[in-house]
């Protein structure tokens, strides 16, 4: 499994819509055969930060993405929406997904 972490820099003009210009980006990279997950969190310390993190069956599935329309639809809309070149973190995982965490289980009230 590939797993990447993307932070991303928004203009503050558009970091409260920036969901919605990743929303089509977003949906059809779920929809890849060989997606595990694409999932973005918003920072609670800077409000023009988002963090993307995506993971994908093989570096073959990676490829295929960067490959598909819709990711070259997207860097070719969301350059007016960045203030910064995102940050990227790329590892080849020994995973092939989730695991539980073995030091955290809910309590049971």
């Amino acid at each position: 499994m590939i797993l990447i972490t993307v932070k991303f820099t928004t203009r503050p003009e558009y970091s409260d819509s920036w969901m919605s210009q990743v929303e089509e980006f977003t949906r059809a990279t779920r929809e890849e055969p060989g997606n595990v997950f694409f999932e973005w969190s918003r920072s609670v310390e800077n409000s023009d930060q988002y963090i993307l993190l995506e993971a994908f069956e093989s570096a073959e599935a990676g490829a295929a993405h960067v490959n598909s329309d819709h990711f070259k639809t997207a860097m070719a809309v969301l350059p007016k929406a960045i203030a910064t070149k995102p940050q990227i973190i790329y590892v080849d995982a020994p995973s092939d997904g989730w695991s539980e965490m073995a030091e955290l289980s809910p309590t049971e009230d």
